[in-house]
């Protein structure tokens, strides 16, 4: 039986912590998908598309893409994609204990509505104050965003926003 695992996120942008956790994910199941989501409770940077380029990038320079695919959802529950793809496994980073707040009770619904498991993983302490807003901002004020995101996102938000 195939181990499919999908990791949801945002990625508006992607971060060296994500990057560091869909690496690490990668390595414990056959198949991961990485899955950029809409929020609509976000004010999105970057379009879908977009996202889905630069982590598709992002991954295949890390050399973790062999089992990874980068696809996007933005109609529906997430448990949909997941059933669809045949993945039975969420994997959420976790940086901090407001994290494990918000997530714990998706976890929980997702789990019900559709047998789904949610595992948590802490990102490399070195990426654990990083966030996506963090990064947008500073890009935004014209600061150096390279040690926090893959370089295919420095290489376009320095390109992009300057």
């Amino acid at each position: 039986m195939r181990r499919i695992a999908v990791v949801p996120g945002s990625f508006d942008p992607a971060t060296l912590g994500h990057l560091d956790v869909i690496e690490r994910a990668a390595g414990l199941f056959d198949e991961l998908h990485v899955l950029v989501v809409h929020n609509p409770d976000k004010n999105a940077l970057l379009p879908i598309a977009q996202r889905v380029s630069l982590l598709e990038r992002a991954v295949a320079e890390s050399g973790a893409g062999g089992n990874v695919v980068v696809a996007s959802w933005s109609v529906g529950l997430l448990v949909d994609y997941c059933t669809d793809v045949g993945a039975s496994v969420l994997v959420k980073g976790i940086r901090s204990q407001v994290d494990v707040a918000y997530e714990t009770p998706m976890a929980i619904v997702n789990r019900n509505l559709a047998g789904v498991e949610t595992i948590f993983m802490l990102p490399d302490p070195a990426h654990a104050h990083v966030s996506s807003s963090l990064v947008r901002q500073v890009a935004a004020l014209g600061g150096d965003v390279a040690p926090y995101v893959p370089r295919a996102v420095a290489e376009f938000l320095q390109g992009s926003l300057r």
